[in-house]
């Protein structure tokens, strides 16, 4: 495997009851052509066998175990623990594809004035084996990812910004995105697919009707917070 010179990625994936996923979202890490990694796996209050798949990858994930307190807060605590120079995050039921990091890092590594490195995502049915989308990607259109899953940044950056918010449900990236371009922050979109986007019943209720009024609490949040700031 080429090994990529560089100061390090840590990667950051929150879980909750994944163990049916969160080997092949791991094994699609370590599949990376980038390295080095400092893989890191926040069980927020797992009660499956979450953790027993976690520990078969023995020392290459650090696994951090904290009572149920939602995926901003394992976001955060696995931030908190992060020592790479570069920070990215997966979804436990997600997949990358070999050449993310790589691609990724490369931006920010060429171009000192780009803060936020995101590529384009590709949505493939939960019941497809994550071997089958590695070896045949889905023919779906490829849209930008302007989520955590689809971002590479510097750790400095992101800690710059500051903690993503606990105050939603859902939606925190959204507010951490906002807040980063009030900040001044600048994000390139490189036309390359970096994320794999599992679509199961399990995570259906990102798409519904609370999870939409969540979105836009988020953004109208977002919105009168640009009016004090005299950005909007």
């Amino acid at each position: 495997m080429e090994e990529t010179e560089g100061g390090g990625v840590s990667v950051v994936i929150p879980v909750h009851n994944g163990a049916l996923f969160v080997g092949e979202a791991l094994d699609s890490v370590f599949a990376q052509t980038y390295r080095p990694l400092d893989v890191i796996v926040v069980d927020d209050g797992s009660d499956d066998d979450t953790t027993a798949v976690v520990e078969r990858y023995g020392p290459r994930a650090r696994l951090i175990r904290q009572t149920r307190a939602g995926p901003a807060e394992a976001r955060n605590t696995g931030v908190a623990a992060a020592t790479g120079a570069y920070l990215a995050f997966l979804d436990a039921d997600d997949l990358w594809p070999p050449g993310k990091l790589a691609a990724q890092v490369a931006v920010l590594e060429e171009h000192p004035d780009i803060d936020l490195v995101f590529g384009l995502a590709v949505q493939f049915d939960g019941e497809t084996s994550a071997r089958a989308i590695q070896r045949d990607p889905p023919s779906a259109a490829a849209l930008p990812a302007l989520v955590a899953g689809g971002m590479v940044t510097r750790l400095d950056t992101f800690r710059g910004v500051g903690p993503l918010s606990t105050e939603w449900r859902v939606g925190e990236f959204i507010d951490w995105f906002a807040r980063a371009q009030e900040m001044g922050l600048t994000s390139h979109v490189i036309q390359q697919v970096v994320l794999f986007r599992r679509l199961h019943a399990a995570n259906l209720g990102r798409q519904d009707g609370g999870s939409r009024v969540e979105f836009t609490r988020v953004l109208r949040a977002t919105l009168e917070r640009r009016r004090r700031e005299g950005l909007a």
